[in-house]
């Protein structure tokens, strides 16, 4: 860095890491500033790709509430990476609430159609009770802890009104525990029972419908990275300590005194004036007791503690020919045997697959049709320690299960599946020919057509930052 003015670095080279920096350019502190980022590339969990023939976000998929009052979505507008629909006004006044929409198509894990007059009333139910949690905002007692504890002892008075018959009521509990599961996915935790009540209105819900970037996100990533001073950005440069609260000297800045000095895990050792952090929440909560020197003040290392950061994880399913319909945006599973009044003890082996709250329909592309399946909690934690033969067995199973013959139009081809995580590498897997309605795994030899399956980790991608109860 070149003597003079205030140095600042940011700590961090995802959007928030991005999004510092490209402000700070704006400032005197431009040509003192650097982005130190542990890895090799920028944007943090944005991560666009190209798969499928097509263009897939193996991170954050869409900007939620876009509209004036979002500045991801102005930043997308200003660089010119939404189209006409997004960038209406009539995209942006739409009342969402914050609720995902509901699905275009819903059957049962046994391959049965689900009224979707049925799903709307249990939607209309859960929403309901979802929007009820704001009013405990800034109380200073609640009736329970957490959101789960609250929305089940709702539920459970309105089943006690339930005039229908038996079978009629389970499925209406299954299609909740449906909503339930979303609401993790929403929230990134495993159980809405972790979730605490009180301050859980505190996510402010932006008006506009959610939209997606047509070339990827990480053409957002891209665009400000770009609009930074050439060699701002610093990579492979993870940071062990920062020393903060102190009075530093370097040889390289005769007569300077830095409150900051940021010690590097390659031994550099690098004062600055101002430090920005913007390293994940989960990194954070593995190592603030060494990643501060001193420690945190109580507060802050409190706060850290309580804000909640779980995994999300996604799957991707390629087809040569859908099976869905052309309308088709959303595909629900519900699983009969399920309810949010009941606590399961069964291994997650067994059930893992049942916290798959379906598959959102991505937009064709120039060959193939893609599924993507979103997971959460500990059932996602677990998917990434299967093999890839148990992964393709799992999913097959929930194939045959959900596509049962007569319900929904399936082609007859043989299946390939690719299983990918963030981690590593592609691994591809070739099945047989197999019957119209399901997915076969027989051997490595057969050729290799219709079915792709993408898993992609992102370990705490969230909507929301839900604060933990206290355990």
């Amino acid at each position: 860095m070149a003597s003079g003015g205030p140095r600042v670095l940011v700590v961090g080279g995802g959007i928030a890491g991005l999004g510092a920096a490209q402000r700070l350019c704006r400032h005197s502190a431009a040509s003192h500033l650097r982005v130190l980022e542990a890895t090799a590339g920028a944007g943090g969990r944005i991560r666009s790709e190209r798969c499928f023939g097509g263009v897939v976000e193996l991170g954050a998929h869409w900007i939620h509430g876009p509209s004036q009052g979002n500045p991801v979505f102005q930043l997308a507008a200003e660089f010119g990476l939404l189209g006409e629909k997004e960038l209406s006004e009539e995209n942006q006044l739409v009342e969402t609430g914050g609720h995902v929409a509901l699905p275009s198509m819903s059957c049962t894990s046994s391959g049965a159609s689900v009224s979707l007059e049925l799903v709307r009333e249990m939607g209309s139910l859960f929403y309901g009770l979802i929007d009820q949690t704001r009013e405990f905002l800034n109380a200073h007692e609640t009736p329970m802890a957490s959101v789960g504890e609250f929305l089940k002892k709702e539920l459970r008075q309105q089943v006690a009104s339930w005039t229908e018959d038996e079978d009629t009521k389970k499925l209406k509990l299954a299609i909740l525990n449906t909503f339930f599961n979303i609401e993790c996915c929403v929230s990134g935790t495993h159980s809405m029972d972790l979730v605490a009540l009180a301050p859980f209105g505190e996510y402010t819900v932006l008006p506009g419908l959610d939209c997606t970037l047509a070339g990827g996100y990480q053409g957002l990533t891209n665009r400000i990275l770009a609009s930074l001073p050439k060699d701002s950005m610093v990579f492979n440069k993870p940071v062990k300590t920062i020393h903060w609260n102190g009075s530093f000297q370097e040889a390289a800045f005769p007569g300077e005194i830095f409150p900051v000095l940021v010690e590097c895990e390659d031994g550099t050792r690098l004062p600055a004036h101002h430090v920005i952090v913007t390293v994940p929440l989960g990194f954070l909560k593995e190592h603030q007791d060494t990643f501060f020197e001193p420690p945190l003040p109580d507060k802050k290392a409190e706060a850290i503690r309580k804000i909640g950061f779980g995994t999300n994880n996604k799957i991707f399913l390629e087809f040569e020919e859908p099976f869905w319909e052309p309308d088709c945006q959303f595909i629900q599973v519900v699983w009969e045997d399920t309810s949010p009044l009941q606590d399961t003890a069964l291994s997650l082996q067994d059930t893992w697959f049942k916290k798959l709250i379906g598959f959102l329909v991505l937009p064709p592309f120039e060959s193939s049709h893609v599924l993507c399946g979103f997971i959460a909690g500990l059932e996602s934690e677990f998917m990434e320690t299967l093999s890839d033969e148990e992964m393709l067995l799992s999913l097959t199973q929930v194939l045959r299960r959900v596509t049962a013959p007569g319900t929904l139009r399936w082609g007859s081809h043989p299946s390939d599946i690719l299983f990918h995580h963030t981690r590593g590498p592609p691994v591809r897997l070739e099945g047989s020919r197999s019957p119209p309605w399901s997915v076969g795994l027989t051997g490595a030899e057969a050729p290799a057509q219709a079915v792709s399956v993408c898993c992609s980790a992102l370990s705490g991608g969230l909507t929301k930052l839900p604060c933990l109860l206290d355990t």
